[in-house]
């Protein structure tokens, strides 16, 4: 009788350790972000890669070196291009505009780049001052986390971005 009373207490002390994770609860923890995702549906997402006149770095990510040629991201909204064929000296040349991009490699003249879920391949050609997406590859990473580790819920078809301190 005395082993059936341990039994029965550890059994219900081990069931209080059990927590119900009912929606509501994970509603709750979501409202506990501090940021708001800022998206852009497929279309517009897909549509946004662009070639853009040099502008200021204000957010500085990874800087690329390649033969005369220097990348420097801007996170999450791309890449700027300099002319390194002299390095105490580099000059802006342009900036690519990819909404979402983290990440650069380079192989072969074609520079593969993170842009938020999807792997796009583009061509630059500094002379023409040209840019081409070549491929696009869709959801090869993740989603992007807040800075607090949060994934909210967002519209079907809806890529997050980036995100912005709430108000």
């Amino acid at each position: 009788m005395k082993h059936v009373c341990i039994l029965l207490l550890v059994s219900f002390s081990l069931l209080s350790c059990v927590t119900d994770r009912s929606s509501d609860d994970i509603d709750t923890i979501d409202l506990l972000s501090n940021y708001d995702a800022i998206t852009l549906d497929r279309p517009t997402f897909e549509a946004s890669v662009t070639l853009e006149n040099a502008r200021n770095i204000i957010n500085s990510g990874k800087i690329y070196v390649i033969n005369d040629l220097l990348f420097v991201n801007e996170k999450n909204e791309g890449f700027h291009i300099f002319d390194n064929e002299d390095p105490q000296n580099p000059a802006a040349l342009a900036f690519i505009k990819a909404p979402g991009a983290t990440d650069l490699a380079i192989k072969n003249n074609v520079y593969y780049i993170n842009q938020a879920v999807d792997l796009i391949a583009v061509t630059y050609d500094k002379l023409n001052a040209n840019l081409v997406v070549t491929k696009r590859i869709r959801d090869v990473f993740p989603v992007k986390q807040s800075p607090d580790g949060y994934i909210p819920d967002v519209e079907d078809g809806a890529i997050i971005i980036d995100y912005e301190l709430q108000n």
